[in-house]
C-alpha cells in the first residue's frame, strides 16, 4: 500500500492569502479615488478596489459601484460588500485573478478592516493615508468640489463604467503621469461622475432628445428618405429607440438599416452619456425618385 506524506504536499486551497493588501485611506471626499492610481503604480499594484468595484490597471473587473446606490447608507453597504451576492461576485473575481497586491481605498481604518473581513483577504502589509500623498490645500479642494458640485471620480475610464453609470456620468478626466526620472510620461484616464443620491439632483435627459438626435441623423443619412415613426422607452439602464424608415431606391436596406442602427447608437451615447439599451429599425418602404418612376 503506497503511504502519502501530506506534509510534503501543498494544497493551496485559498489563493488569496498569498496576496498583499495595500489600504488606502481618508475621509470621504479628499480625493482617494483621483490619486487611487498613484499610489497604485508607486506601490508596484496592479488592483484597486474602490466604491464597489475591482479595477485593474483600466479596466473594471467585477462589481457594481455603489454610486449607483439610491442612498447614502445603501452606498455603505455597497461599499463594504455586505449584501452576500456582491460579497461572492467579488471573492470569485479575486480567487480567478488572483492578484499579487491588492490596494484597498476607504475612509477609515475600520472601513478597511469590515471590507477585509468580508471578503477573506488578509490583513494589509502597509496602509497609506491621504495625508501622505495630499496636501491640505489639494484636500480641501476635493472637498469643496464634491460639496458644491457632487462630483466623484472613479479610477477608470468613461467607456469601461458607463454601464453603471448610465445618467451620471460628467465628463472625462485624463492626466499626464511620470513614472519616474528619465521616464517617458502615461496618459491615465479617470471618469468624472455625479452619484444616484447625489444632492445636486438627479441627471434626467427628456426623451424628446433621443428623437431629435435620431431624426437629424435620419436627415444627414443619404439612404434614409424619411422617418415614419419613433419610438422612445425610457428604463432606468439607458432608452430603448424603436424607428420606422423609408429608404431612398438603390441603397442595400439590410446594410443600410445596420449602419444606421451603429450611428444612432454611437451618437447618442457620445452627446448624452447614455446607455442605449436597445435600437430597433424596421425599413417599411421605398422612396422611387421621379424620374425613375
Amino acid at each position: 500500500m503506497a503511504l502519502f506524506n501530506m506534509n510534503n504536499i501543498n494544497l493551496n486551497l485559498n489563493p488569496v492569502e498569498e496576496t498583499k493588501v495595500y489600504a488606502f485611506i481618508g475621509p470621504s471626499g479628499t480625493g482617494k479615488s483621483y490619486r487611487a492610481q498613484m499610489v497604485a503604480n508607486e506601490n508596484h499594484i496592479n488592483y484597486i478596489i474602490d466604491d464597489g468595484l475591482l479595477i485593474n490597471e483600466n479596466d473594471v473587473i467585477a462589481g457594481t459601484s455603489a454610486k449607483k446606490a439610491p442612498t447614502k447608507i445603501e452606498t455603505v453597504k455597497k461599499a463594504i460588500f455586505v449584501n452576500e451576492k456582491d460579497r461572492n461576485e467579488m471573492k470569485k473575481a479575486i480567487r480567478k485573478c488572483r492578484p499579487e497586491s491588492i490596494l484597498i481605498l476607504g475612509t477609515s481604518d475600520g472601513m478597511i478592516d469590515k471590507i477585509i473581513s468580508n471578503l477573506g483577504l488578509p490583513k494589509p502589509c502597509k496602509r497609506i493615508y491621504i495625508q501622505d500623498v495630499a496636501t491640505e490645500a489639494e484636500m480641501e479642494t476635493a472637498k469643496r468640489i464634491r460639496t458644491t458640485q457632487g462630483k466623484h471620480v472613479i479610477p477608470v475610464p468613461t467607456f469601461e463604467i458607463k454601464k453603471d453609470f448610465s445618467g451620471y456620468i460628467l465628463d472625462p478626466l485624463q492626466i499626464f503621469k511620470f513614472k519616474g526620472k528619465g521616464n517617458d510620461p502615461y496618459m491615465t484616464e479617470k471618469s468624472i461622475i455625479r452619484p444616484t443620491f447625489s444632492y445636486m439632483g438627479n441627471f434626467t435627459i427628456s426623451d424628446t432628445v433621443f428623437r431629435q438626435i435620431a431624426e437629424y441623423l435620419a436627415k444627414r443619412t443619404e439612404a434614409i428618405y424619411k422617418v415614419m415613426r419613433i419610438r422612445v422607452e425610457s428604463t432606468p439602464e439607458g432608452p430603448n429607440i424603436y424607428m420606422e424608415v423609408s429608404i431612398n431606391y438603390g441603397y442595400n436596406i439590410l446594410d443600410t438599416l445596420r449602419e444606421f442602427k451603429e450611428k444612432i447608437k454611437k451618437e447618442i451615447e457620445r452627446l448624452t452619456t447614455m446607455n442605449v439599451q436597445q435600437v430597433t429599425i424596421v425599413a417599411k418602404g421605398i422612396h422611387m425618385p421621379e424620374e425613375q418612376k
